[in-house]
């Protein structure tokens, strides 16, 4: 398993070095959460587990990110037999975390939502989350559509296409960390949350505890290398035996262990926002401009979300612009706008009807136009995109997840997939190294962790990456190579089904795996 990681990491190396060449979660158990304010006034409560000698809190576990996927491995350790009663720290200054997370009903939808794939959906099953995201709105969608500016060529997946009722469901991202919280708050998991930013993290060599006694202190264990020490901006200290990063693509936690990261900015930003019709959208659309792709994502009661890439310049321009007129440029980018629609007839009327012969095409295959964009109904919000990639998710009593360890291109959605599958990983990780009784801060532990995700998220992460650099130019052979590639998607049906079970979720390496 190492060579294999090995290997991926020299893919990854390899596809930086050819980058730079070549071009640039409502009920709330009163006393099973605690929130510390201040060290004076929390660190000698149950919740904290200081132990007798008065010492600062200590703690198995500390999260640090208390987003989506750091509250999904709380969820997810909580959800565990052998996990269900640890001591838990989640360290995240969001002042929303800690209450009762309850979301009004009626409200507009947020433009920040995520695009789940039924291997996620069957882990929030798991970890009881997803029956709390049912209460709320979300869009289940069973076809997508694939186009690009060309006409050359599309291709259209479909959920029957590989026995399955859906391909995804699209949930606000509010929606999904509430959902979660909420089972971390019902459960019997001892948690703690400080509402604080990580200021400092220490740990020492691990050493023999002889002499310290039958309990020793937490200094002891610290200075023998037992606990790693978190110094918090609020004055708490946090003493814990694994340290968990799930606090983003800027991580403080993998900043202060010393991980390097490899990577790179590209040269795209990203519009999302939310938008209506006067139907209700069933369908995920993406069309590929020459500047980046759009992306139209049901979410339900006749309202869609956004998701635009493309050049800083446009982007700013495209986010000042009047209602009208982004409404105006929304509809011509999924219509006429930037080149024909695709072919409708058989395939035996295509200039590639070499690579599949001649096809009738069923209605359920035909092309489509999305549904019109009338309102706009939020803000429009913009962020610039990257790919980065931890050269380790692990080090001694570290353990890193989601952005913390990747970012990846929103083109396909896949960023918090990464990160639930991660988290999944991890407990499964935590859970084992409890049962055979080891640390379960030891890097030796730890690594089972890396080794089962990392191949998966370099496989995903160069997929995406290969994509965004294939549409990133406008040049006749690869234009027709394109559409060589969405005619065999569309067309040849042991391909298709490849690609939606890897889009899905169903397996961790692409296609010939």
């Amino acid at each position: 398993m190492s060579d294999v990681i090995v290997l991926w990491d020299r893919v990854l190396a390899r596809q930086l070095r050819t980058n730079v060449c070549g071009s640039k979660h409502i009920f709330q158990r009163a006393c099973s959460t605690h929130v510390t304010r201040k060290v004076s006034s929390t660190a000698g409560s149950n919740e904290s587990n200081a132990n007798s000698t008065g010492d600062s809190p200590q703690h198995d576990i500390a999260i640090v990110g208390g987003g989506m996927v750091g509250i999904a491995l709380a969820a997810s350790l909580a959800s565990k037999p052998l996990t269900k009663h640890l001591n838990v720290a989640i360290i995240d200054n969001n002042p929303l975390l800690g209450r009762k997370n309850i979301i009004e009903k009626g409200h507009l939808p947020d433009p920040r939502v995520s695009t789940v794939t039924p291997a996620t959906i069957s882990f929030l099953k798991d970890i009881g989350a997803w029956k709390y995201i049912e209460e709320q709105r979300h869009a289940y969608f069973d076809k997508m559509q694939v186009w690009d500016y060309t006409g050359l060529g599309y291709t259209r997946y479909n959920a029957k296409d590989v026995d399955q009722d859906i391909l995804g469901c699209v949930v606000e991202n509010k929606v999904l960390q509430s959902s979660q919280l909420s089972c971390v708050q019902e459960s019997d998991l001892q948690k703690t949350i400080y509402p604080a930013r990580l200021n400092s993290m220490d740990m020492l060599p691990s050493s023999s505890l002889t002499g310290l006694g039958e309990v020793p202190s937490t200094a002891d264990l610290f200075m023998r290398g037992r606990l790693a020490k978190l110094e918090l901006s609020d004055g708490n200290n946090v003493y814990a035996k694994l340290v968990v990063g799930a606090d983003g693509s800027k991580s403080r936690v993998r900043e202060l262990a010393g991980i390097k990261t490899t990577g790179w900015n590209y040269s795209q930003n990203a519009i999302i926002c939310t938008v209506e019709h006067t139907v209700e959208n069933f369908t995920a659309w993406q069309r590929f401009l020459p500047n980046g792709p759009i992306a139209l994502l049901p979410v339900g009661d006749k309202f869609s979300n956004i998701v635009w890439t493309m050049d800083p310049t446009e982007a700013s321009d495209r986010r000042s612009m009047s209602e009208d007129d982004f409404i105006k440029a929304v509809n011509d980018a999924l219509d006429y706008g930037y080149g024909p629609h695709p072919e409708t007839t058989s395939s035996g009327g295509s200039s590639l009807s070499w690579l599949t012969g001649d096809v009738n095409i069923s209605a359920k295959e035909r092309f489509e136009t999305p549904p019109k964009v009338v309102k706009l109904s939020s803000e429009r919000m913009m962020f610039p995109l990257s790919l980065r990639h931890a050269k380790d998710y692990v080090s001694n009593r570290v353990a890193l997840v989601g952005d913390s360890a990747h970012t990846v291109h929103p083109l396909a959605g896949q960023g918090v997939n990464l990160g639930f599958a991660d988290a999944s990983a991890l407990s499964r990780a935590i859970a084992e190294g409890i049962a055979l009784g080891t640390d379960i801060g030891e890097a030796n532990l730890l690594k089972r962790y890396e080794a089962e995700r990392k191949p998966a998220n370099i496989a995903m992460m160069a997929v995406l990456d290969g994509i965004q650099k294939m549409y990133a130019v406008n040049f006749g052979p690869l234009n027709a190579f394109r559409a060589a590639a969405f005619h065999g998607a569309h067309y040849i049906s042991p391909l298709k089904k490849r690609i939606i079970s890897y889009a899905s979720g169903e397996q961790s390496l692409p296609l010939f795996s």
